[in-house]
């Protein structure tokens, strides 16, 4: 009986201890514990930073963007116009007017959607060509760095900034990019 109650007091004891140990240096005694985000990993590497420039640098984008301004500042003269003439237009014309207006709009909103199309269809490509290289990039730096234990940023409700190494998977990202010397 009394080595049952030793045991059970020795277990309290380092159980106290452990309680009053900060967590970190408790983690750090266990494992490296380690937080990414993979995905503000790729969107923040110069690479995909690159892909986005080219993209709003096109001819295709530019087009959508010059549409969906010249439809909003038309809407926006045609609203201004109307507010100035209402009173003065018959009912049949200030039905007429709104039909335009309703016709611009939906071209302004047909941009919009075009654009957001386009955008969405870039990240897709962007995640599929660069998701390699944050793998390889990922295990490299866990390897490097000893991690036992590497947590998605999504499912961590409080980190240190310190235990994050997404900022060094985009920077590996872009060296992964670069072209080869031969």
């Amino acid at each position: 009986m009394m080595v049952k109650i030793a045991k059970a007091m020795s277990i309290w004891a380092m159980l106290g201890t452990l309680a009053f140990m900060p967590v970190a240096s408790l983690a750090d005694a266990v494992n490296k514990i380690a937080v990414v985000d993979a995905k503000v990993a790729i969107f923040g590497s110069e690479t995909a930073q690159s892909y986005l420039k080219t993209f709003e640098e096109s001819a295709d984008f530019q087009s959508l963007k010059a549409k969906y301004e010249s439809s909003s500042a038309d809407f926006q003269a045609m609203a201004a116009e109307a507010e100035t003439q209402r009173l003065t237009w018959s009912a049949e014309q200030l039905a007429e007017h709104q039909k335009k207006m309703s016709y611009v709009k939906a071209d302004a909103e047909l941009a919009i959607q075009k654009i957001s199309a386009e955008q969405k269809q870039l990240e897709q490509r962007i995640l599929q060509n660069l998701a390699p290289l944050v793998e390889l990039s990922i295990q490299e730096i866990v390897k490097e760095q000893g991690i036992t234990l590497l947590l998605r940023a999504e499912s961590v409700l409080l980190a240190s900034p310190e235990t994050s190494i997404t900022k060094q998977v985009a920077e590996r990202i872009d060296i992964k990019s670069q072209p080869k010397p031969e």
